[in-house]
């Protein structure tokens, strides 16, 4: 499972930042979902290796445009590029109108179809061949929403033994149930996957939030989770001098919150315009960090536009170069 940011800079971006946007990877190198589409963020993917053609779903925490600006120009550009297959778009009710007015008012059309789907929605669940994904609501100025995805289709542990003892013999039967599928023999008898194969890791489950000031909303959401992504918009001090409005946490809070839920990964990413990279005018991101590093002890990273991480099969998390 993979995670490349497309954009890592709140409200708006910087020269160094785009606005909101995350890639995830996984069920394949060509299957791959978007989580929030800032201003730009088709700009930001013609410096990946991910297509608009292959993208399986986007989902959008909410409404605010640095997390949706990018839409129209992305599918668009996905229609040019001769996609034909349906897309789900997953996010808050205001979407539908949203794209469809710009596109009525631009002479534009799409050459797939736009599969609205509402996370707002009590029963809200959605999951295709490779992850199920479930939403959990956030505190923010407009509904918002945090998505966890977890993964399906673990692979199977065949118990060759058992199957030799039982008088299974070799052959494609293993490889039937090794893919989860039973089988009947040449004599009839039924045997099942379950009883020839193991599971043996857990899946893996990831918790992408929008924005948030309240991280104790997604203690649920983060049950047996092993990584969250979310925003640290500001330190502590700086959110204490702009006030409550605005409803985002700061590095401070989301790192405590992650320590008591016992997360091993944490990234934090929507960093406000004016942190730096490094400079005397203005507070530099290194002081996220040093906030976040009071609280939290596990494996923190401050992520940056383009920045790969994959969370393996074991569970650890890494960079990956390129």
């Amino acid at each position: 499972m993979e995670f490349t940011f497309l954009g890592t800079s709140a409200g708006t971006p910087t020269r160094a930042r785009n606005v909101t946007a995350l890639a995830l990877q996984h069920g394949g190198p060509r299957h791959w979902y978007l989580v929030d589409c800032g201003e730009g963020t088709q700009h930001q993917l013609l410096r990946t290796r991910l297509s608009v053609v292959q993208l399986q779903a986007i989902f959008i925490t909410h409404v605010h445009g640095d997390h949706t600006f990018g839409l129209p120009g992305l599918l668009t550009s996905a229609s040019m590029a001769g996609r034909t297959t349906p897309l789900p778009l997953i996010g808050p009710p205001q979407l539908k109108p949203f794209i469809e007015t710009i596109l009525a008012n631009t002479d534009s059309s799409l050459s797939f179809e736009l599969l609205y789907i509402n996370s707002e929605a009590d029963d809200f669940q959605w999951q295709d061949d490779a992850l199920r994904v479930t939403s959990f609501p956030l505190s923010h100025r407009v509904p918002c929403h945090a998505y966890r995805f977890e993964e399906l289709r673990l692979e199977r542990k065949l118990l060759t033994e058992r199957l030799k003892a039982d008088g299974v013999k070799p052959g494609p039967e293993w490889g039937r149930l090794q893919k989860g599928h039973d089988v009947i023999l040449a004599d009839g008898t039924l045997v099942r996957a379950t009883d020839y194969t193991e599971i043996p890791r857990s899946p893996r489950r990831v918790v992408v939030a929008g924005d948030n000031d309240n991280p104790d909303l997604l203690t649920d959401a983060c049950q047996d989770a092993h990584l969250l992504v979310h925003e640290a918009t500001y330190t502590q001090e700086v959110a204490d001098r702009v006030g409550p409005w605005p409803q985002h946490s700061s590095a401070r809070q989301v790192a405590a919150f992650a320590r008591k839920a016992g997360l091993p990964h944490l990234i934090l990413t929507h960093f406000s315009s004016r942190y730096q990279a490094a400079g005397t005018r203005g507070p530099v991101i290194d002081e996220i960090t040093t906030e976040a590093r009071e609280s939290y002890t596990g494996n923190l990273h401050l992520a940056r536009d383009f920045q790969r991480f994959r969370l393996d099969r074991d569970l650890t998390l890494t960079e990956v170069d390129e």
